[in-house]
């Protein structure tokens, strides 16, 4: 909500003689709202919000003024309430404080001076918490962006202060570490042991004393699963360096030793260079174990899903260069455009950071000469 300028004010007091005076004290510096009836000051607040001060008199016909600040207090708990008083009513006075919760009471006949400071310091008032408002909103918005960014990444991640008390957790930390609910506030050991993670527990003291950003490899069950997890510690430095807390980063490492197997073996495919296809047919079948473990293993990290549709794509790549050395040998005129287009999808399907075996090359380059000659010799290339 902006704060309109000039701010509003509201004065309601069945006396038109005050409506006047007040109307000409404060004309050059607000915008002033005038009413006798307390009934259609609450009508105009909803229609001129946001009105930063209302000034009302205590004594009016059909509403008091402690019941209308008090009203106004509910539907506009921002706007700033001030009674006027024309007589010594300290059971109405405390009301209006207790009920309508007034910023101030001023006695008739005012002092001029004292009544333009008050209302001067209600508008500074009801500006600076609009303004409050908006920076905790624009802070709660920038957390949501900063929350829904850390969630994506795969790391988990759990913020601590000095006391290691939890400030904030990602999602995949929350994943690791089985937490359901919001554990800000708690500490984290205490929320570890509670959950039968004395392991994870001791991995973070022990990180948290290394220093150049040393890591502790720990193993956590998980629905009959073994999760192994990297842990790390870094220091949280606030304004000038002084010590903030530290920022405790857990990544799923279990898909690591099988990464290591699958690109081992197209390591050794991508060497070969004589006769491919026994080699070929003996890969796949390594890869249809090394798939069977990465499903079975009961885990779906990322890596792990990613690691699976890796094995997959390039067990499809392979089966596609077997088929497609077949036809060429087998079929005198196969569709070429075919051909081509399925050695162009098998590559792509081959790991990017893996160089092409060099028969596989050779492949493609027999396949785009027949393409464009139309003479097929029928020789394997694999």
């Amino acid at each position: 909500m902006n704060v309109p300028s000039p701010a509003r004010l509201l004065v309601v007091d069945d006396e038109d003689a005050i409506l006047e005076t007040m109307s000409f004290t404060f004309a050059d510096d607000y915008e002033v709202l005038t009413t006798n009836d307390a009934r259609r000051a609450l009508e105009i607040l909803d229609e001129q919000a946001p009105v930063a001060v209302v000034l009302s008199d205590q004594r009016m016909p059909h509403m008091t003024g402690v019941e209308l600040l008090a009203e106004v207090y509910k539907r506009h708990p921002d706007t700033v309430r001030i009674m006027l008083t024309g007589f010594a009513d300290s059971d109405a006075t405390i009301q209006a404080i207790n009920d309508g919760h007034i910023y101030a009471y001023l006695d008739k006949p005012w002092e001029p001076t004292e009544l333009k400071q008050t209302v001067k310091n209600a508008v500074e008032l009801f500006t600076l918490t609009l303004e409050n408002r908006r920076l905790l909103e624009d802070l709660a918005d920038g957390y949501r962006f900063l929350e829904a960014l850390m969630d994506k990444f795969e790391t988990g991640a759990v913020a601590l202060d000095n006391d290691d008390v939890i400030h904030a957790i990602n999602h995949p930390a929350r994943r690791y570490l089985k937490i359901d609910g919001d554990p800000a506030g708690s500490k984290v050991n205490d929320l570890l042991q509670g959950n039968g993670l004395d392991a994870i527990a001791d991995a973070l003291v022990r990180a948290a004393e290394e220093e150049g950003g040393a890591f502790e490899g720990v193993e956590v069950p998980s629905n009959g699963s073994a999760h192994q997890l990297r842990i790390s510690a870094r220091p949280l430095e606030g304004h000038g360096g002084s010590p903030l807390g530290r920022v405790l980063f857990f990544k799923e490492i279990s898909h690591e030793p099988l990464r290591r197997r699958f690109e081992e073996l197209l390591q050794c495919l991508s060497q070969i260079e004589g006769d491919l296809r026994d080699a070929l047919n003996e890969t796949s079948k390594e890869l249809s174990t090394l798939g069977a473990e990465v499903s079975g293993s009961g885990i779906t990290s990322p890596s792990m899903s990613l690691l699976a549709e890796r094995v997959t794509r390039t067990q499809t790549a392979i089966s596609s260069w077997l088929e497609i050395d077949d036809l060429m040998c087998r079929e005198d005129f196969p569709d070429a455009q075919m051909l081509i287009e399925r050695m162009r999808i098998a590559n792509k399907r081959w790991p990017a950071s893996m160089p092409l075996p060099a028969r596989v090359e050779q492949l493609g380059q027999r396949v785009e000469s027949y393409y464009e000659s139309g003479e097929n010799p029928k020789q394997r290339v694999l």
